[in-house]
């Protein structure tokens, strides 16, 4: 209430009619008095007249700038007391700086002591810089600043990192000392805030090298065939294991959630000839498993033979000149049935008539239209 009332009064002090920022309103002329003197500056009141005697009020005679400074600080509300201005209204008991300070301070402590912490997120608090505890999902307290600070970590966020891309060369010996250009993605999020925090100066430098030290050592026990081909998936496995064993050595706090490889290609001085020797050797493939392919229908082939000839020797052993007959007979069959045939009995010639060549030729259509 007494913030109000100083305002208030500092207010009256601007406006009003009788007094003015540098003391006494001087009269106007014509008044009582002589009223021709005029103010000499904000330092000096005039001279007392005849007719002015003394102006002895409370802010005449003003004979140095700290009586002035004094003499205008209980004006406007800084003089303490509790007396009553020009205008009735009651002067503060303190000082507006101190009052202004103080609610500074109520603000910080409200805005530094309240946390909101999220869902996805955990609340790490420090005491003077320390690790303390840490903070769950919620509205928590502390003690303000600086005694205590609260650091918000998002433990659910995925974080990426891509090692090798953007036209970066990543080379590596394989096992079989082939150079291979490898560029790849880890995957990781956050496990234990407060270890993430403090136990690891730069987090994301120590991913990006314990991940290219995982993949260097899984590459040199793979070939190169494994590592562009059918092995990636397996590779992948193996550096996610070997990166997470590494970090948890370093009680990082951070959890693998996956490597993926975008690129497995030879150098690019001689990605073009591999590309050819690489063609080479699926047309090679090829050319084996199509060879492969015929012998195993030669083999069937041979195999149904064998049966087919071990079925008509049972037959032939029950009854030899009965299985001859039919296979002679079976044979010629298959020999003559295409071939054109002329038959001759003896011991004469008879002429005959050749129904097959007839047969063979070809009719000739009949004219549409009534003949003549």
């Amino acid at each position: 209430m007494s913030i109000f009332s100083g305002w208030a009064a500092r207010g009256w002090g601007l406006f009003s009619e009788s007094k003015g920022p540098w003391g006494s309103k001087p009269p106007k002329k014509g008044g009582n008095g002589s009223g021709g003197d005029k103010p000499k500056g904000p330092w000096k009141t005039p001279e007392p007249g005849p007719s002015q005697p003394g102006q002895s009020g409370q802010f005449g005679n003003v004979s140095s700038l700290d009586d002035w400074l004094k003499r205008n600080r209980s004006r406007f509300g800084g003089g303490g007391g509790g007396g009553r201005g020009p205008g009735g209204f009651g002067q503060p008991s303190g000082s507006l700086i101190v009052w202004g300070i103080l609610a500074f301070l109520l603000l910080i402590i409200l805005f530094t002591s309240v946390h909101r912490v999220l869902p996805n997120e955990r609340g790490v608090v420090t005491t003077f810089g320390s690790y303390s505890s840490t903070m769950n999902p919620g509205v928590g307290f502390t003690l303000p600043a600086p005694i205590q600070n609260v650091e918000k970590v998002n433990v659910q966020l995925i974080r990426e990192i891509a090692i090798g891309q953007d036209q970066q060369q990543t080379l590596m010996l394989t096992g079989d000392e082939n150079i291979i250009d490898i560029a790849y993605q880890v995957r990781w999020k956050i496990r234990d805030p407060e270890k993430y925090l403090f136990e690891l100066a730069n987090p994301e430098d120590t991913v990006r090298q314990v991940a290219e030290s995982a993949m260097r050592q899984v590459m040199a026990q793979v070939n190169l065939q494994d590592a562009i081909g059918e092995g990636r998936l397996e590779i992948q496995a193996q550096v996610q294991q070997e990166m997470q064993e590494t970090l948890n050595s370093y009680d990082s706090g951070i959890e693998m959630r996956g490597v993926e490889i975008k690129r497995a290609d030879p150098p690019a001085e001689v990605n073009e000839a591999f590309k050819e020797v690489t063609a080479a050797q699926q047309d090679a493939q090829s050319y084996i498993n199509q060879a492969r392919a015929y012998a195993l229908e030669l083999t069937a082939r041979a195999q149904g033979e064998a049966e087919a000839f071990d079925k008509v020797y049972e037959e032939y052993r029950l009854a030899p000149e009965v299985t001859k007959r039919r296979m002679y007979y079976e044979t010629m069959e298959s020999v003559l049935q295409g071939v054109d045939k002329t038959i001759v009995e003896t011991p004469g010639v008879t002429p005959y008539l050749p129904l097959n060549e007839l047969n063979r030729r070809p009719r000739p259509q009949a004219q549409s239209g009534g003949g003549q």
